[in-house]
């Protein structure tokens, strides 16, 4: 059976094919030759106050955020033994909102649409972030889990004592998915809403991989005490709440 790696490898290679750049010193793992600072994403996290651009620049290197040709922010999912499953293109506007007129994508899927990939092949993804985990191996280290990718990178410099992960969605999450995470000391961050459904869904999860894993996975309330219900509404996260209250 061909490994991941193996089948990344002939990605790396179809990829750099596309982009013209099918010679020796250019066949670096992707996120390397797509590494950039230059999207919408990391250009309005600066412009709309959430981060400086040093921030904004360290952010990017640890997260290895990328750019599509079209502006958009690459997401990549690289796990903890640094094998690139896949990426995710998300636009963001000058606001730092997602731009909903601009469906995401994945690398993987616009590889298959070129031909470039097998018709039947699958990515498995991991959370954003994950590859992280490298860091956080000292006494004391905590992972902080949260829904968006958008959300980690700008958590990453406000509250540096966590290592910042995302599921990329609030259904993204489950034990198979916190697994890599064993052993370790997990807080979850779920987004708040108007019913507190999905702090009740990823509690559930939480309990699940605190049986499996043989010690706690935490789950945080602070959204359900604080956000008002005009903020419940709205959805938000543990960035928004950081910022409205500032």
């Amino acid at each position: 059976m061909i490994q991941m790696n193996e089948l990344f490898q002939h990605t790396f290679k179809a990829m750099s094919h596309e982009l013209g750049h099918d010679r020796p010193q250019d066949m670096r793992p992707l996120w390397q030759r797509r590494l950039s600072t230059e999207s919408q994403f990391c250009k309005a996290l600066v412009a709309c106050g959430y981060m400086t651009e040093e921030q904004m620049t360290r952010a990017a290197m640890r997260y290895r955020l990328g750019m599509s040709r079209d502006g958009g922010v690459i997401f990549w999912q690289i796990d903890e033994h640094e094998v690139t499953r896949d990426g995710k293109i998300m636009y963001y506007r000058e606001d730092c909102h997602r731009d909903h007129d601009r469906n995401p994508s994945w690398v993987c899927y616009q590889l298959r649409r070129a031909g470039m990939l097998p018709d039947d092949f699958k990515s498995e993804h991991c959370l954003f972030g994950l590859h992280l985990l490298a860091d956080a191996s000292g006494p004391g280290s905590q992972i902080a889990v949260v829904e968006s990718e958008k959300s980690a990178v700008i958590m990453s410099e406000v509250k540096p004592g966590y290592h910042w992960l995302a599921t990329g969605g609030k259904t993204e999450l489950s034990v198979t998915r916190l697994r890599p995470l064993a052993g370790r000391k997990v807080i979850l961050f779920p987004d708040t809403d108007e019913t507190g459904d999905t702090y009740r869904e990823w509690y559930k999860i939480a309990q699940a991989a605190s049986d499996v894993f043989g010690h706690p996975v935490t789950v945080s309330s602070i959204l359900e005490q604080r956000a008002t219900k005009r903020q419940k509404a709205a959805k938000i996260d543990i960035a928004d709440l950081l910022f409205l209250s500032s």
